[in-house]
């Protein structure tokens, strides 16, 4: 099939949007499917478009839809379409998902966002990562990440809020990766960085860089206020890195419900004392470990290349 494949995030940005699609157009030319990946929609005669967001790709929707009316109509919904314009721009989101044939989720909660009528449109495809191949955590001191970038969705500065509360004698230091939204931002992490000798913001890093951090780091903290499945999971969970996530729909969906490492979104002193326990309580921290090592095979290539070629074919 040619696939048309709109994602809003542009060529070489480092965005999650477009690493999912990077992700996603290999998979299907691996398949065998011809792929025409671009921001927007110009007319490209395609057997069926995957539009990445039903906000940010609403224009694109729209037009493949009005070209083609018969031909398949795929709309994957973000985190933010999910928890926030469906909300503040429900007209336009909306649209898009009752125009779509078939709605993609990252996660198995995102139904409960979408009204009861599009809700049997969705197909969960959890986003898979590559296996590290060789892990060697870090000894002299406990080192936590955080991998985003710096943002209000993400809650960004939570884990270095958190940091300033631990005891004396933690050896927790945490080492932020992600390129910051605005100047603000950045202000904001120099700040911290100069007040909390606990935190580091190191920027935005190339993706064999953060392959590296997954080979030392001991834990991966996810702060987010929304996430419409945050590949980092997936990433930290298939390179055996124990995970904590703040108590959202988009974490709890691919974690489960039963996963012992969550924190109430927002609040700092919550975070603080669970990473305390984390770092002092190696009972803990082993099952924390094993939790993440049984989800392994949720998150796995062939999975993911699997549920793509099977929903594929149903068209």
């Amino acid at each position: 099939m040619r696939i048309a494949l709109i994602t809003p995030a542009p060529a070489h940005s480092k965005a999650g949007n477009r690493a999912t699609a990077a992700r996603w157009s290999a998979i299907f030319r691996r398949l065998g499917h011809q792929v025409m990946m671009a921001t927007h929609y110009q007319g490209q005669n395609a057997d069926v478009m995957i539009a990445l967001h039903a906000w940010r790709s609403a224009d694109a929707v729209q037009q493949f839809t009005d070209k083609y009316p018969g031909r398949p109509l795929i709309v994957a919904i973000t985190g933010t379409d999910a928890y926030q314009f469906i909300h503040s721009d429900p007209e336009i989101t909306l649209r898009s998902i009752r125009l779509a044939d078939h709605l993609v989720g990252l996660h198995d909660l995102i139904n409960e966002t979408l009204p009861d009528d599009q809700r049997h449109k969705m197909h969960v495809i959890y986003q898979s990562a590559e296996p590290i191949v060789k892990r060697n955590p870090y000894r002299r001191y406990f080192h936590v990440s955080v991998m985003g970038h710096l943002r209000e969705e993400k809650d960004s500065m939570r884990p270095a809020l958190a940091a300033q509360r631990l005891p004396e004698d933690s050896r927790i230091q945490v080492h932020h990766y992600g390129k910051a939204q605005t100047t603000k931002w950045s202000t904001m992490a120099c700040a911290e960085m100069n007040r909390n000798p606990r935190y580091t913001w190191h920027g935005e890093v190339a993706h064999y860089r953060v392959r590296e951090v997954y080979q030392r780091t001991n834990l991966l903290v996810l702060p987010s206020r929304m996430e419409g499945g945050a590949n980092v999971i997936s990433e930290a969970v298939v390179a055996g890195v124990p995970v904590i996530a703040s108590d959202i729909a988009g974490s709890i969906g691919l974690l489960g419900t039963d996963y012992p490492g969550y924190y109430p979104v927002g609040d700092e002193n919550a975070l603080s004392q669970l990473l305390t326990r984390v770092e002092s309580d190696p009972l803990f921290y082993q099952q924390l470990k094993q939790a993440c090592l049984t989800r392994q095979s949720r998150f796995t290539s062939e999975r993911e290349t699997s549920a793509w070629d099977d929903f594929l074919n149903q068209l």
